[in-house]
């Protein structure tokens, strides 16, 4: 049923909690894994380049040693834009994220809560 899921990683260590639902996930239907870190060029605050590519290297190898294939994206956006894109443009069956994390674009409305709105698939969000 899900082929291909989408697994947006924010630059928290707190982003590698969730990945064990997407693994769970993924081995359930024998998917395909993408995982998808996506920095905002605006935000001073942003982790060193290191950190988050610590985390990224992290979460693949728990992935891959789940036995799931696994690529990773990297990109600059406004999160909630970008990942519905990618969900959009690689035709993905299901992304799953945090309800917190991966920034907050407005004081009262979550990336997650943006990205159910406008999602092209369903979104399995884990808190």
């Amino acid at each position: 049923m899900f082929e291909r899921i989408l697994f947006p990683i924010d630059q928290s260590r707190e982003g590698l909690e969730t990945a064990s639902k997407a693994i769970e996930l993924a081995e359930n239907h024998k998917s395909h894994m993408i995982m998808l870190s996506v920095i905002q060029p605006d935000r001073a605050e942003m982790k060193s380049s290191e950190i988050v590519a610590s985390l990224l290297d992290r979460a693949k190898q728990e992935i891959e040693q789940a036995g799931i294939t696994c690529e990773v994206i990297k990109k600059e956006g406004k999160p909630a834009f970008v990942i519905c894109d990618i969900a959009d443009d690689l035709n993905v069956d299901v992304i799953v994220m945090r309800t917190r994390g991966i920034n907050l674009d407005h004081e009262d409305e979550s990336t997650a809560s943006q990205v159910i709105q406008f999602a092209p698939c369903p979104v399995l969000v884990v808190p």
